[in-house]
C-alpha cells in the first residue's frame, strides 16, 4: 500500500508540471468537442493527431492522447440528452432515457447524472488501474516468448469474435491487418518481403497513414455524403441538480454501471459501446425504476454512462501491462507509443516510470476538468452545433496532409494516406469494420517475433505452445471462443437444410 501511494504521489508529480496539465486540458477540451460533434469520435481524432505528438514527450503526449479519449465519452451524453443526437457510439443509449428527460423537463438533472456518474466511474476506474497495473505486470514478467504469442493470439480471436457484422470478414480484415504489419525488411535476414520493388515500403508501411487514412479522412468523407440535420433544442436546460429521489434512484445504477464498465473495459474487443449497452440492459432487468423505462428513466442515464467512462480507463490496463491493444484507440495508443521508441509491455513500470504513473495520475486530474469543461458551459457546446461541416473539413484535410509530410518530409506518405482512405471508405461501403485490421497490424509484427523466439528457443518443436501452462491456457480459450462464435452460424445450416 505504501509503495502503491508513492508511486501515485510520483504520478501526480509527474502529471502537475504545466506542460502536462496544458495538455490535459487540451485533451479534454478537444474530446469533448470531437464528442459534441456528431460523425467524428476519438478514432479518427487521435489519428489525426497523431503526427503532432512526433514533436511532444511521450508523456505528454499519451497524457493528451487519453484525454480525447475519455472526453469524448463526456461530450457525446450532451447532445444526446439535449438533441437526440449521439456525438459518439457508447452515447446511442443514453438517447433513449436522456432525450425523454430533457423533453420532460429534466435536462438539467439528465446532463448532471452524466456527468457526475462519469466522474465516479472514472474515479473508481484509474484506482483499479493503479492498483491492478503493478500486479499484472509482476505476472506478465512470468511470460515466455510462446505465451505472450499465444495471448496476442487471443486478442485477435476475441477482436473478431466480438466485432460487429459477418466474423467472416472481421478474420479476413485482422489477416490484412497482420500481412501489412509484416511488409518491409525482415529483421533477421535483411530480405526484402512483400515491397514490391518500392524502395519507401523497405521500412513497413507507417502507422500514421494506415489510422489517419482509414479512420480519419475516410471518416470525413463519409461524413459529407449524409445531410447534416441538427436542431438546436429550444427548450431551457433548467436546473443542473437532482431531487432527493433522482439521487436515490441514480446511486445504484451508477454503481452497478461502474463495474458493468471496469470489466469490460479490460477484455480485448470490449469497450465503452459495449459497456454502455451492457449496463442498460442491466438497468432495464435489475432497477427499481424499470418500469419508467421509455419514459425518461433516470438510470437509463446514470449506468450507461458510468460504464463508458469506466470502460474507457480500464482499456489502458492491458495496454501498459501486457501491451495488448483491446479496441482501436488503444491500437492508436500502441501506434503513438511506438513512434516515441517506447515499446508498451510488461516492463513499461520499470523502464517509463513517469509515463505509467503520470498517465494514472492525469486520468483522475483529466476527470476533474471535465467535470468542470461541461457542466458549466452546456451552452457553448451545444453552440458548437452550428458550426456547418463544410466549413470544417478543409482545414482539417490541409492539416492533415501537412502532418502526414512533416513526419518524414516524405510526399510518399502523403500518397500512402490516400490511398487507405479510398480503401476506409470502400471497407466502409463493403461492411468491413477496420478496427480489427488495425489491432492486427499492430499486433502482427510483435506475433512473428515472438513466435521466431519460440521456435528458436524449442528448437523447431510447435508443441512448446501446448507445454506451457499459460500458453495452453490462451489456446483453449481461443478455440472455445471460436466455437461460440461458429455455433450459430452452424445452428442456421443446420436448419436451412432440414426447411430444404
Amino acid at each position: 500500500m505504501e509503495l502503491l501511494l508513492s508511486n501515485l504521489a510520483h504520478g501526480f508529480g509527474v502529471a502537475l508540471s504545466i506542460q502536462n496539465l496544458l495538455f490535459a486540458l487540451l485533451g479534454a477540451l478537444i474530446g469533448t468537442a470531437i464528442g459534441v460533434l456528431p460523425g467524428i469520435g476519438p478514432v479518427a481524432t487521435i489519428s489525426l493527431l497523431l503526427p503532432i505528438t512526433f514533436g511532444l514527450p511521450a508523456t505528454t503526449a499519451i497524457i493528451m492522447l487519453a484525454g480525447i479519449f475519455y472526453g469524448a465519452q463526456y461530450g457525446g451524453s450532451t447532445t444526446a440528452i439535449l438533441l437526440n443526437l449521439p456525438g459518439e457510439v457508447s452515447s446511442v443509449v443514453t438517447t433513449l432515457e436522456g432525450y425523454k428527460m430533457a423533453r420532460n423537463g429534466r435536462a438539467g438533472a439528465a446532463l448532471a447524472t452524466a456527468a457526475l456518474g462519469s466522474f465516479f466511474a472514472g474515479t473508481v476506474a484509474t484506482v483499479l488501474v493503479a492498483a491492478s497495473g503493478p500486479m499484472l505486470t509482476q505476472v506478465a514478467l512470468s511470460f515466455g516468448p510462446a505465451d505472450y504469442f499465444s495471448l496476442m493470439l487471443l486478442g485477435l480471436i476475441i477482436a473478431c469474435v466480438l466485432a460487429q457484422g459477418s466474423i467472416v470478414k472481421a478474420i479476413g480484415m485482422v489477416v490484412f491487418g497482420v500481412a501489412l504489419g509484416l511488409v518491409g525488411t525482415d529483421v533477421q535476414t535483411g530480405q526484402q518481403r512483400f515491397t514490391f520493388g518500392i524502395p519507401e515500403l523497405s521500412d513497413g508501411i507507417g502507422f500514421v497513414p494506415i489510422a489517419m487514412g482509414m479512420f480519419g479522412i475516410a471518416e470525413i468523407v463519409l461524413n459529407l455524403e449524409r445531410p447534416e440535420s441538427r436542431s438546436v433544442m429550444s427548450t431551457k436546460v433548467g436546473q443542473l441538480w437532482l431531487t432527493k429521489e433522482e439521487f436515490r434512484r441514480a446511486t445504484p445504477a451508477v454503481l452497478r454501471g461502474t463495474i458493468v464498465g471496469s470489466f469490460l473495459g479490460i477484455l480485448p474487443g470490449g469497450g465503452a459501446s459495449l459497456a454502455a449497452f451492457g449496463s442498460y440492459m442491466m438497468e432495464r432487468k435489475m432497477s427499481k425504476g424499470r418500469h419508467l423505462f421509455g419514459t425518461g428513466a433516470i438510470e437509463g442515464v446514470a449506468g450507461p454512462e458510468a460504464a463508458n467512462n469506466a470502460a474507457a480507463q480500464t482499456s489502458f490496463i492491458p495496454l501498459l501491462t501486457l501491451g495488448i491493444p483491446s479496441n482501436a484507440v488503444m491500437a492508436l495508443m500502441v501506434g503513438a507509443l511506438i513512434i516515441q521508441g517506447i515499446q508498451p509491455g510488461p516492463r513499461m513500470v520499470e523502464a517509463q516510470p513517469d509515463l505509467f504513473w503520470g498517465l494514472i495520475a492525469s486520468m483522475w486530474i483529466g476527470n476533474v476538468m471535465l467535470l468542470v469543461i461541461n457542466l458549466p458551459m452546456i451552452g457553448m457546446w451545444v453552440k458548437l452545433l452550428q458550426v456547418p461541416y463544410r466549413f470544417l473539413y478543409p482545414s482539417i484535410l490541409v492539416f492533415c496532409c501537412i502532418g502526414v509530410y512533416s513526419l518524414n518530409n516524405n510526399v510518399f506518405d502523403v500518397y500512402m494516406t490516400v490511398a487507405f482512405t479510398v480503401f476506409g471508405y470502400m471497407c466502409n461501403k463493403l461492411k468491413l469494420e477496420p478496427a480489427p485490421l488495425l489491432i492486427g497490424f499492430v499486433l502482427g509484427p510483435m506475433m512473428e517475433e515472438h513466435l521466431r523466439r519460440a521456435m528458436l528457443l524449442s528448437r523447431g518443436d510447435w508443441m512448446v505452445f501446448l507445454q506451457r501452462p499459460i500458453s495452453a491456457t490462451m489456446l483453449g480459450i481461443g478455440v472455445v471462443a471460436l466455437v461460440l462464435m461458429a455455433l450459430p452460424n452452424i445452428r442456421a445450416g443446420k436448419e436451412k437444410a432440414m426447411a430444404e
